[in-house]
């Protein structure tokens, strides 16, 4: 089983080296791997993320860990562009870097030069040799924020590897209570319910979010819609709710923001009223005028929802929603498409009226009508969404406690 996980590592390699000729993201995921000069340190704290939402989701128990231990050096790993790309000069840590493909050869290298002492994973990301060497090494690693569901490979009869990565863990903080079971099932005790730290993330941002130029003169006294994380179906869809509501205002920030992508997302909402944010700055007085802001970066979606009255989150006609939470946060009552089930908190705002899943362009109709015209609906799905995430904080405290105390 060993010799088919390296084989499969390669290929994956292989695959994404031949998509690197025509693909930009994959040119980067290639050419970020080519560094092979770390920093060496004697004392390190390794914290791995996917991409850059488990960069947020775990950033509470990193920037925690790192006031607890201020002698210790920070070191970030991404396996993703789209996290390295724009955390890669993050002042939270010491180096950033690419994780290397997952070899044994690599595994010691990278380890050996890092010196961890302890290592933290988020969410998800299990990687067979950076795991052995943890363990052969006696370096404790935590994974925090889990989450496990039936179908995954950890709990299959074919599973037995992703099983033994499992046994190299120290203790897992997981998010909700199936997931403890699931794990108590394949025979895992070491296993805290803490809950997800995207709640203190999100929470704390909300409470001291950054002022964006030109955002307040936009807004003016208007209601403003924002959808966030969109991808091509989901701004097709948001594009029909323009001409609807005149006197609506729409903030649109894009999953991706190459310059084809911003280019069909524009070419959908009316030209005499539509800019782009990097030209904010030159419209000046006529800012108040724009009715839709596309936003043509990456990095002030957390900050914009401050902006907001009504929020869409990209992603549920693809491969699963987007942040939720960011939104919630702030009070705002969130709209998003069908595939949800991966998601508790989308779940969970539903259930409580302050979250609403919409399949086609009819119900997001019907939904944005309620909430835009239905003053009293929509400010109690506003207090409830803000009031959801407050309750769930308080996971990174938990898991600061158990790494301490370990």
């Amino acid at each position: 089983m060993l010799l088919l996980y390296n084989t499969v590592i390669r290929l994956y390699f292989a695959a994404v080296w031949s998509a690197s000729f025509f693909n930009r993201k994959a040119r980067l995921w290639i050419n970020g791997r080519k560094v092979r000069t770390f920093l060496r340190f004697e004392n390190s704290i390794w914290f791995h993320f996917a991409s850059l939402g488990e960069f947020e989701q775990g950033r509470p128990v990193l920037e925690a860990l790192r006031a607890k231990y201020p002698g210790d050096k920070i070191v970030i790993t991404f396996f993703s562009p789209s996290g390295y790309e724009v955390r890669k000069n993050t002042p939270l840590a010491d180096a950033v870097y690419y994780l290397p493909l997952d070899t044994r050869k690599n595994a010691r290298e990278f380890i050996g030069t890092m010196q961890p002492r302890l290592i933290v994973f988020t969410k998800y990301e299990y990687w067979y040799h950076f795991l052995r060497e943890a363990r052969h090494r006696d370096i404790p690693v935590y994974i925090i924020s889990g989450i496990f569901r039936p179908g995954q490979v950890f709990f299959k009869w074919c599973g037995g590897l992703h099983r033994k990565m499992l046994s190299f863990v120290t203790r897992f903080f997981v998010q909700d209570e199936r997931s403890k079971q699931l794990l108590a099932q394949a025979g895992f005790d070491n296993v805290t319910v803490s809950g997800d730290t995207r709640f203190d993330r999100v929470w704390a941002n909300a409470r001291q979010p950054k002022a964006i130029p030109g955002l307040a003169e936009f807004k003016g006294s208007h209601k403003v819609f924002i959808a966030g994380s969109t991808w091509p179906q989901d701004e097709r869809l948001i594009a029909t709710l323009v001409d609807r509501y005149p006197e609506l205002k729409f903030i649109i920030a894009p999953h991706e923001v190459s310059g084809d992508k911003i280019d069909s997302l524009i070419n959908l909402l009316p030209e005499d009223s539509t800019a782009r944010y990097s030209q904010i700055s030159n419209l000046k007085s006529q800012i108040s005028n724009l009715k839709t802001l596309v936003i043509d970066n990456i990095g002030m979606l957390s900050s914009l929802y401050q902006y907001g009255d009504v929020a869409y989150i990209g992603g549920g006609f693809g491969a699963g929603i987007h942040n939720t939470l960011e939104a919630a946060a702030f009070g705002l009552p969130v709209i998003f498409g069908p595939n949800y089930g991966k998601f508790n908190e989308a779940k969970d705002l539903i259930a409580l009226k302050a979250g609403f899943s919409i399949a086609d362009e009819s119900e997001l109709a019907g939904i944005a009508d309620t909430l835009i015209n239905d003053e009293p609906f929509c400010h109690a799905a506003a207090k409830k969404a803000g009031d959801y995430v407050e309750e769930h904080t308080g996971a990174t405290k938990m898991i600061l406690e158990n790494i301490v105390n370990y």
